[in-house]
């Protein structure tokens, strides 16, 4: 049987995979998508609670993570929000902005998985699905080999579209990052990133019961990194926006700082509030916070059922201190299987950051969620998809 030929082949049909494949076959690529899922973008399907917060009007490098930071600039700036939303707006899917410059649709999250397969569909994308890609290697002349369970196929260019370990139970693999391996790229290790972070059980115990509550906070690592969202606690520990944006810049042993209360200058409220009232310390708290976590943290201070009036200023000021300072550090996250993306990946430093395609490896390209660049929660990952699967598509 004769191998089929074609000029590209894109394996992986994520955002950034279908976003590559359009923009290639309507240049006229002849091109073959393949994927091992049944299936369409499941990852697509479930963010954003399943209306796909799929831009962010803000983007820029700046909400970007990579051991490389210039190398996203490049595609960002070739490729924008606006330009996503125009496409967006052709197809006439409603949408609106939350907070921060989140795009978010207004329906479901398929309307943007139609977009993507319909832009395939413009450029004579030929699918593949499901189907397992074995290998992929150079060819003497350079062309590509891509061996699948449906037979060889030969091409000039080859995509790795394949997306990060996270949510595996969705059919995420770290395929993209064994074939990187195997044609000499070298990784920055792969690690969750958006994701829930865990405490020792003795560490935590004395937290569970707060499981449920959730409030505005500013937070802040050692390792950088400063945000002002929401945090929730559970039952193993932290997560709520707040959580998920600081554990991309956490690494184990690193100390988180939580602000419990960024509106109030605390320590002079608590000593102005004091004089000739009787109301307990925890009422006075509750008017800042939720009510379970005022009464938490009053207990854990030792003025439970005290009154204001009672307590002295220097109690205070330790109380005051103790919610504007909060310390603590985790001892693990929820892993991949509860990350929104990876962090790592293919070192960029081996990448065009024009066109994506790998410097030594003449006609291999990396887009998306597989190379060493993780965006800040808010839509920021799905632009860098469309951002970098443009390029490539441009390019192959």
């Amino acid at each position: 049987m004769k191998n089929k030929v074609v000029d590209v082949v894109v394996i992986g049909a994520g955002a950034a995979g279908m976003m590559c494949a359009g923009v290639a076959g309507q240049r006229g690529r002849r091109v073959l998508l393949i994927d091992h899922a049944e299936k369409l973008a499941e990852k697509i399907r479930i963010s954003g609670g399943g209306r796909c917060n799929f831009t962010n009007l803000h983007t820029s490098p700046q909400q970007f993570l990579s051991e490389n930071p210039h190398f996203c600039r490049s595609a960002l700036a070739r490729y924008t929000a606006q330009d996503f939303l125009k496409l967006v707006q052709a197809y006439g899917i409603r949408w609106h902005e939350k907070h921060k410059g989140q795009l978010f649709c207004d329906e479901s999250s398929q309307s943007i998985i139609d977009l993507l397969a319909s832009e395939c569909d413009k450029g004579g994308v030929e699918w593949w699905m499901p189907s397992t890609v074995l290998d992929v290697t150079q060819q003497p002349l350079g062309h590509w080999l891509i061996s699948t369970d449906r037979g060889l196929v030969e091409a000039t260019s080859v995509v790795i579209a394949t997306g990060g370990m996270s949510i595996p139970k969705i059919g995420a693999t770290d395929f993209g990052l064994k074939i990187a391996k195997a044609q000499g790229l070298k990784l920055i290790d792969p690690r969750p990133a958006l994701v829930p972070l865990t405490f020792s059980p003795e560490t935590w115990a004395p937290f569970v019961a707060l499981a449920g509550v959730s409030l505005e906070v500013n937070i802040t690592s050692s390792q950088g990194g400063e945000f002002r969202e929401d945090l929730l606690f559970t039952h193993r520990g932290l997560s709520g926006p707040a959580v998920l944006q600081i554990s991309s810049y956490w690494q184990h042993g690193d100390q988180l700082e939580v602000d419990l209360v960024p509106d109030v200058a605390l320590e002079d409220y608590l000593v102005e509030h004091k004089p000739g009232n009787r109301q307990h310390v925890a009422n006075v708290l509750a008017h800042l916070m939720p009510r379970k976590l005022a009464e938490f943290w009053v207990t854990n201070a030792g003025l439970e059922g005290k009154h204001m009036a009672d307590v002295s200023d220097k109690a205070l000021r330790s109380l005051a201190n103790s919610l504007k300072h909060w310390k603590i550090t985790p001892n693990g996250s929820e892993g991949f299987k509860k990350a929104e993306v990876m962090r790592g990946g293919v070192d960029t430093r081996q990448l065009d950051s024009k066109t994506m395609m790998a410097k030594h490896r003449p006609g291999l390209y990396f887009v998306g969620e597989v190379m060493d660049v993780t965006g800040w929660l808010g839509g920021y990952n799905f632009q860098w998809a469309w951002a970098s699967g443009q390029a490539a598509g441009l390019a192959v």
